[in-house]
């Protein structure tokens, strides 16, 4: 196969180090010299990998080590298992993940790193174990650092985590069987719909964790994503909406509201922003927002609120409510947040909005 590489160097790390990592998750835990073993042969890999301050690393050795990691699926093993590793180790797992998701050998004319490519064609649940690592505060952090590494770079990462409908040891679906154009909608039991509730139910390191990863699937890869949504829109906003946005979470309410006004008014979201403003029930909740008594909880809701007003084509159900509430948004805008006079931006925004309310004239009685 085009990702391996024939150069030999000794000792092999990455076979004695999946023996090691196979007897960890034994029930009973086996004896401490196991684990104290492979803490020295993570940190051996780290060191083949990265070099130290006094000695380069040899793009031999690399090549072999990468290799000897793809043969033995201990990518695999390592994200299913970091939970149960000291702290230390836990970052030179991270460590060995960055490293090796980004080697290429100096011969290669792929466009992606060799072990990626091997992990987006041939071995998906790799990257589906990484999200799964938010179902534990030990694995949240270290797991989230190589989800986002790569995430960013690379859209058939994103494109694998949105698709999957896996249960726990069903294989995913690689990234030559995903079409996201032709993809069936989805039935919110895939790893990307657990995000949910990892970012409301998780403790608050894991939660915050959860929420920049999530962030990052949903915004760095606009065209995708803008296709996913309109595919699962109603099932993607209600949840959004009853778990995120009405979290008692003050941090992921306040995270949550802000995300949503970034996915509406981006440019590739234009179907999915119309839609979603076609709906009464969604401008309900946004107007509760401007009345709750956090001000950035306000704040973040009036930059939704007013994708609702400025659409010039509203729906009879978003009109009908604000020429019914018409009188009251009229005595309570002009005193709204007044105390953020140095924003022009805000303060021209909310007189438009104020004009645009006006003008609907007052409700028939």
């Amino acid at each position: 196969m085009a990702f391996l590489f024939r150069n030999k160097s000794k000792p092999d790390l990455a076979k004695p180090a999946k023996d090691l990592l196979l007897r960890l998750c034994q029930s009973p835990p086996p004896p401490r010299k196991v684990e104290d073993e492979l803490v020295k042969l993570l940190s051996q890999m780290k060191y083949v990998l990265q070099g130290t301050q006094e000695t380069e690393s040899s793009p031999d050795q690399v090549a072999q080590l990468v290799n000897s990691v793809i043969q033995e699926d201990l990518l695999y093993l390592l994200a299913h298992s970091i939970r149960l590793l000291p702290f230390e180790s836990r970052k030179d797992c991270q460590s060995i993940f960055s490293y090796i998701l980004r080697f290429k050998p100096a011969s290669s004319l792929a466009p992606e790193p060799p072990a990626l490519s091997y992990l987006v064609h041939r071995r998906p649940e790799v990257i589906i174990e990484l999200c799964r690592g938010y179902r534990f505060k030990e694995s949240a952090m270290p797991c989230g650092v190589v989800l986002r590494e790569i995430l960013k770079q690379y859209e058939d990462v994103a494109s694998i985590i949105l698709h999957d409908q896996s249960l726990e040891g069903e294989q995913a679906k690689t990234i030559d069987e995903i079409d996201p154009t032709e993809a069936p909608a989805q039935s919110g039991e895939g790893v990307f719909w657990k995000f949910f509730s990892w970012i409301e139910g998780g403790a608050f390191e894991v939660s915050t964790d959860a929420f920049t990863t999530f962030r990052e699937l949903l915004t760095r890869h606009k065209q995708l994503v803008a296709v996913y949504l309109e595919k699962n829109f109603d099932l993607f906003f209600e949840r959004y909406n009853s778990v995120l946005v009405q979290s008692n979470s003050y941090v992921t309410k306040r995270q949550s509201i802000k995300l949503l006004g970034e996915i509406l008014l981006g440019r590739a979201n234009y179907n999915v922003m119309t839609a979603y403003v076609e709906s009464g029930e969604h401008l309900k909740i946004c107007m509760t927002l401007l009345k709750d008594d956090r001000k950035m909880v306000q704040y973040e809701g009036f930059h939704v609120f007013k994708v609702f007003v400025a659409n010039p084509h509203k729906s009879a159900p978003v009109q009908r409510i604000l020429v019914n509430n018409r009188d009251r948004l009229l005595r309570f805008l002009p005193t709204f947040l007044e105390d953020r006079t140095e924003d022009e931006q805000f303060t021209d925004e909310k007189s438009f909005l104020i004009r645009q309310i006006d003008s609907m004239g007052p409700a028939s009685s």
